[in-house]
């Protein structure tokens, strides 16, 4: 998936900065608050999350799901375009417990 994404990226001209702090997962780090809470915490792993639609509809479902109990607005990636003229994407990046 990482590699189709950066391919559109790339296609489209889109420059890669817009979209490093929502596809590279390997500078994410949780932080550690000290040793004996490591030992308590599950180990956390980043998963993203990827809306495509209308921009009405991708602007609603964020809306929604913030409602919901969600993350909040504010951590979704902007609408970026995709190769479809009437499709956006938006990215949300959060760490899943496995």
């Amino acid at each position: 998936m990482m590699a189709q994404v950066q391919k559109f990226v790339k296609n489209h001209n889109f420059a890669q900065s817009e979209l490093q702090q929502y596809l590279d997962g390997e500078n994410l780090n949780t932080p550690i608050l000290n040793q004996s809470s490591e030992n308590q915490l599950p180990k956390r792993e980043p998963i993203k999350h990827l809306l495509i639609g209308s921009p009405k509809a991708v602007t609603r479902t964020i809306h929604y799901l913030q409602v919901i109990g969600y993350p909040s607005i504010g951590d979704w990636s902007p609408l970026l375009p995709t190769a479809n003229p009437s499709e956006v994407m938006s990215i949300l990046q959060q760490f899943s417990c496995i």
